[in-house]
């Protein structure tokens, strides 16, 4: 046994004191939804998601829900079909410039997002002249904030396998590098993969400042108009979020458990 391992009484306190750090938060927040004024505690909150009286209240939230899902859905598309073929490309064929590249995909996570909207300012006044000012198009400035967290994420899953030896076989078979990538390189750091989608769900569903400054309508500006009429419905929609990136995250890790037993 190792001599620096933790206890089993360490990992349980610590496991504990993490887990009421998340929990508490939660729990509080979901006690505020259910508490009635009169000290009771009720569902009736929860409930009026499903009333039409409500529905005038619930429009913008739902309108900026379906801005943020597609915006989800194009930024997971930037990062699997542009930053991913980038750095396998990178790792296979331009070593020397993996700390240059390491550096311009990390430079992000060090820029406040309202600096990055003051330079983004003249960009998506061009956008909005010929693409028009959907909400979708903050997918570019949304793809540029998830570099660093995505690039950590498959960067692991490429450092783990041997991408050199795996695509020199399939090329000597006569694979053709579409066929080598989606088939050979793909599945085998789908992990990384799918954590990167995780991460820049869960950003897109969270990022507030960038769509506000932008003038966009999407999720989390919805909420703070909504909030306004009532005070509650952000918070119950907040908690709604939570959940469904959690299950998510629940999908993804027993997709890469099944990835892993079948290639073991």
């Amino acid at each position: 046994m190792n001599a620096l391992a933790p206890s089993r009484a360490t990992r349980w306190i610590v496991g504990v004191l993490v887990g009421a750090f998340f929990t508490i938060p939660l729990l509080t927040t979901f006690l505020y939804t259910v508490r009635m004024p009169d000290g009771s505690y009720s569902l009736q909150r929860w409930l009026g998601l499903f009333d039409p009286a409500m529905s005038s209240t619930l429009k913008p939230i739902w309108t900026g829900l379906g801005n943020s899902l597609i915006l989800a859905v194009v930024t997971v598309a930037i990062v699997l079909l542009l930053l991913a073929p980038t750095m396998i490309l990178v790792n296979l064929r331009f070593g020397t410039l993996r700390p240059a590249f390491e550096f311009a995909v990390l430079l992000p996570i060090s820029i406040p997002a309202i600096v990055l909207v003051v330079g983004l300012a003249p960009i998506y006044l061009q956008i909005g002249r010929t693409l028009g000012t959907g909400a979708w198009t903050l997918a570019f400035a949304y793809g540029i904030t998830v570099l660093p967290f995505a690039y950590r994420a498959i960067q692991a899953s490429i450092d783990a396998v041997d991408l050199r030896t795996l695509t020199e076989a399939a090329r000597s078979l006569g694979a053709s590098w579409p066929v080598v990538v989606l088939r050979v390189l793909a599945p085998n750091i789908r992990q990384g993969l799918l954590a990167a989608s995780l991460i820049s769900v869960a950003v897109v569903l969270g990022e507030f400042t960038i769509a506000s400054l932008l003038n966009r309508q999407v999720f989390q500006t919805a909420m703070v108009v909504v909030q306004k009429q009532d005070g509650y419905l952000p918070a119950i929609f907040t908690l709604l979020a939570l959940l469904f990136c959690f299950a998510l995250l629940l999908v993804i890790g027993r997709v890469a458990r099944g990835t892993g037993k079948a290639r073991s």
